[in-house]
């Protein structure tokens, strides 16, 4: 299953730092995707983009995880040469990692 299936997310960024939030649906599965969704993944998920270090926060109060990458938009939103590199599309496609069978219960 894709982590969109059971997540949504909120997105920033400021200068060359983006900053992704994931939030579960059902608060049950808060805890796969704290399992799950670790910053060593999200690094790898980005490999290629972030070259710097994926922090990540954890926030049970309200089912949420919140990622900051450290030199992810190739020197920021107004500074990069990629026509639309900034959080929202990071967001997106960190929302299309797949989630092994398994890990959430149905």
């Amino acid at each position: 299953m894709k982590l969109r299936d059971i997540a949504h997310s909120r997105t920033g960024d400021k200068g060359d730092i983006s900053n992704i939030s994931v939030v579960a649906y059902d608060p049950k599965t808060y805890e796969a995707l704290r399992t799950w969704i670790t910053a060593d993944r999200v690094k790898q998920h980005f490999s290629g983009i972030v070259h710097g270090a994926v922090v990540r926060y954890e926030i049970p109060s309200l089912s949420a995880l919140n990622f900051v990458m450290q030199e992810a938009l190739g020197g920021g939103v107004t500074r990069s040469l990629a026509l639309d590199a900034h959080g929202k599309c990071l967001a997106s496609a960190l929302l299309d990692m797949e989630i092994p069978d398994g890990v959430v219960a149905r």
